[in-house]
């Protein structure tokens, strides 16, 4: 449900007034990219205004309750486990899988540690930064265990957080940082403070992107529309372009 914008005192009655020319959309950070990018490049094919807020979740989900018309999550979990959280916002049965994205390492410009591999982030005096949430659960438990490398890497996780957000400012703030493993399309964000590498196709992780229309939009008909386009082979270029499968 998309809420008049501009409300003043004079305007009096037409606080809370419904419009329904506007899609909101709601999300973490990570897949902030594409799908702002998409949701430009789909209002000037529609005329259909899409207003997109990301970030971490306690900055946007008291506004997200009242005027959300779409939610999309980092990872299956991360939409699974807000379902679980804010039980009324969302339905099972809207919900949509976009695209999936790939686990990478990202590194210091220039590589400065010659971190090519997993086995790289073992080595002494090799500094992580974990993100332990935001879609990353477990991520680089899941890709270590295959290779026994669990408490190599475990041993020099220098600093774990919740967020990305916090993730990015720690490692625009701290030099010392020299890892991070996280998701690939991270990366075609942060290209001017990191280098990215890829992991073997055999090794690589891959998570999901889901979207999920809210039970209380209003405005379900052009949500609808909205998540048909992020599904069309246009859009997907456009994930691609940042990152995704």
């Amino acid at each position: 449900m998309a809420v008049l914008l501009g409300f003043s005192p004079e305007m009096g009655s037409n606080r809370g007034q419904v419009v329904n020319d506007v899609v909101k959309v709601y999300g973490p950070g990570g897949p902030l990219g594409p799908i702002k990018e998409v949701a430009e490049q789909f209002t000037k094919e529609t005329g259909i205004k899409v207003e997109v807020t990301a970030g971490p979740e306690e900055k946007w989900i008291d506004q997200a309750k009242q005027d959300a018309d779409i939610i999309y999550g980092g990872s299956e979990y991360m939409l699974t486990e807000f379902m679980h959280d804010h039980p009324e916002v969302l339905d099972e049965k809207n919900r949509t899988e976009l695209y999936a994205r790939s686990v990478g390492i990202l590194v210091r410009k220039g590589n400065p540690k010659n971190i090519k591999s997993l086995e790289d982030l073992t080595k002494k005096g090799v500094k992580i930064v974990d993100v332990n949430g935001a879609g990353q659960l477990g991520i680089w438990e899941d890709l270590a265990g295959r290779k026994g490398l669990i408490p190599g890497i475990s041993r020099n996780i220098d600093i774990s957080v919740k967020s990305s957000a916090e993730a990015i400012d720690l490692w625009k703030a701290n030099s010392k940082l020299d890892a991070w493993i996280t998701y690939e399309s991270w990366h075609y964000r942060l290209a001017d403070v990191t280098d990215l590498v890829q992991l073997p196709e055999e090794d690589k992780l891959y998570r999901g992107t889901p979207v999920s229309i809210t039970s209380n939009s209003e405005n379900k008909k052009k949500a609808k529309q909205f998540i048909d386009y992020l599904k069309t082979e246009e859009s997907h270029q456009v994930f691609q372009k940042w990152g995704w499968k």
